[in-house]
């Protein structure tokens, strides 16, 4: 059960469902909804769209049938090229978030290309326009109501610890901090949460296993393939000090999400209970760390 000090949410993600085509195997929305709601999980980010209904009427209906409220969700859109393509995207998701009652807009500074294995060079100019971006998709989303938070994203615009410092440098924006992206990229997440505390908007949990993270990061093996590999284990079980980034982002005052949010990719031979099972190994260990946590 997750604990009542912090807000805890989940992602379909966690159940291997996933945008990127070729990811795996997808388990069907109730499924993932009732397990979800199983382990006691009271919210959920929505997911890739398409997965859950578009219509606001059908989604409030469907979470509602399962005890869930909606935080936001994740939009991986080109930034740095047809700005006017990107903030109607983000028009069409701040509606629909806004009229489920979520609050936060998850942005990722996509390359065009299908998927995260491969990432282009940008220059100076489109970094201008995807900055410049990047503050009309805040504005479209304030017009719903609705805060926008950068993620750094493997694979995406923004993922070395450079383009993360650089980003925070020319916009406004705060971060998405996704413990297990960031130090993919390079990044200490607790360090930069120390660096920046000002700047955490959200908070995505994951853990990592570290030898398949160097090895993502040196380009020698494809961040899919890594995921399939079992890049992200349950909290407590990778390299990641996931204690450390709890205690200090409660302690800087953040009163926001905490989302579970360890991609998962499927084979058609992986057992359907994985995803339930992972994700109930990483709310105990986030009890635990919470229980040990200083009242504000």
């Amino acid at each position: 059960m997750p604990s009542r000090r912090i807000r805890v949410a989940a992602a379909p993600i966690s159940w291997g469902v996933c945008e990127v085509p070729g990811w795996g195997r997808v388990l069907d929305a109730s499924t993932v909804l009732a397990e979800m709601a199983e382990l006691g999980i009271t919210a959920t980010e929505l997911g890739p769209p398409g997965y859950l209904p578009r219509d606001p009427a059908e989604l409030r209906e469907l979470l509602g049938h399962h005890g869930l409220s909606l935080v936001g969700g994740f939009l991986a859109v080109p930034l740095h090229q047809d700005p006017d393509t990107a903030v109607a995207a983000a028009e069409d998701s701040a509606a629909l978030f806004a009229a489920c009652g979520a609050d936060v807009l998850v942005l990722a500074a996509a390359t065009g290309s299908a998927g995260y294995d491969e990432r282009p060079p940008l220059t100076a100019a489109p970094w201008e326009t995807l900055v410049a971006t990047a503050a009309r998709v805040r504005d479209a989303a304030e017009g719903h109501g609705l805060r926008t938070v950068l993620h750094p994203h493997v694979g995406t615009h923004v993922e070395t610890e450079a383009e993360v410092e650089r980003f925070l440098a020319d916009s406004e924006l705060p971060l998405c901090l996704d413990t297990g992206h960031l130090l993919i990229g390079g990044t200490d997440p607790v360090e930069l949460a120390k660096r920046h505390p000002a700047r955490i908007g959200h908070l995505h949990l994951k853990d990592v296993r570290g030898a398949l993270a160097d090895d993502v990061r040196a380009g020698k093996l494809p961040y899919a393939e890594a995921v399939r590999q079992g890049l992200y284990p349950p909290l407590g079980e990778g390299d990641v000090d996931v204690a450390a980034m709890v205690r200090f982002v409660h302690e800087a005052g953040y009163d926001g999400w905490y989302v579970l949010e360890q991609d998962t990719a499927l084979g058609e031979d992986s057992p359907t209970g994985l995803p339930r099972r992972d994700t109930a190994r990483s709310l105990a260990h986030l009890e635990g760390i919470v229980d040990s946590l200083p009242s504000h």
